[in-house]
């Protein structure tokens, strides 16, 4: 898999990690049509690698992580909520674990591209708020469901409806923020978790997550979920990793 580097986003490969970077900050890391199209384009290509195990979504500079789809493309009618939830469907259904590095403020639709990810790390100070009521946005189907399943119908409401603003340590209360660290801690904390998960055996890992999902959407598929657990029974990452418990040592996983 190549970097990328290009207006709006760049793309970094580092051994089994794969960090994407929203790149706009002088205007927030919003997201225009053109980087809802190359972020697809980036995301099958994660999917495509198999040498990756884990992605990281960030953005660039210290203010804000993304403040959602292009608000002069919106009133264009270039950008839609409908073009974004394709993008934000995408990414919930990435193959690897994703690690969401909210290093600022988080608005609008980049809150939900932070609720696609297995992981938010945030940084204290941080805000995050969604205006679409404040604007007149009714918000697509697939971000409605996403907050309602994933945040609960009460928390949902006090964002979505509410337009409240919650702060860090309300977002790490909520559930919205899995990991919430002091600013100078935060790139340490990100490699340390990215580590941890590159070191897991993919199989069970990218497994687990398949089933997870399947199970939140309503969704499961019995006969595949057995088959990925068969798959991995028999796989010589378990043996692997059973060996290395009784020796004492790190396991080396192939993922097969």
């Amino acid at each position: 898999m190549s970097n990328i580097d290009s207006p709006g986003i760049r793309l970094v490969r580092d051994g089994h990690l794969a960090s994407v970077t929203l790149d706009r900050p002088e205007r927030h890391n919003a997201l225009e049509a053109s980087d809802v199209d190359r972020m697809l384009d980036i995301l099958d290509e994660i999917d495509s690698d198999d040498s990756i195990r884990v992605a990281v979504l960030t953005g660039a500079g210290d203010r804000t992580f993304c403040s959602g789809a292009s608000l002069d493309q919106m009133s264009t009618g270039q950008m839609s909520g409908r073009r974004f939830d394709t993008l934000t469907d995408r990414l919930a259904a990435l193959r690897v674990p994703t690690v969401c590095a909210l290093n600022g403020d988080v608005f609008g639709g980049g809150a939900e591209l932070a609720l696609c990810c297995d992981f938010r790390i945030g940084v204290e100070g941080m805000r995050m708020s969604v205006p679409a009521a404040r604007l007149g946005v009714c918000y697509p189907i697939g971000g409605l469901t996403r907050y309602v399943r994933r945040l609960g119908p009460g928390i949902a409401a006090r964002i979505l409806l509410g337009g409240e603003e919650l702060d860090g340590s309300e977002l790490l209360r909520v559930g919205f923020l899995t990991h919430l660290t002091p600013r100078d801690d935060f790139s340490r904390v990100v490699v340390a978790r990215t580590a941890s998960l590159e070191k897991l055996a993919p199989l069970a890992v990218q497994g687990m997550k398949r089933i997870m999902r399947q199970i939140e959407d309503g969704s499961l598929d019995a006969r595949e979920a057995s088959a990925i657990i068969d798959l991995c029974d028999a796989s010589r990452d378990l043996r692997e990793g059973i060996e290395a418990r009784r020796d004492r040592r790190d396991p080396e996983f192939t993922g097969a």
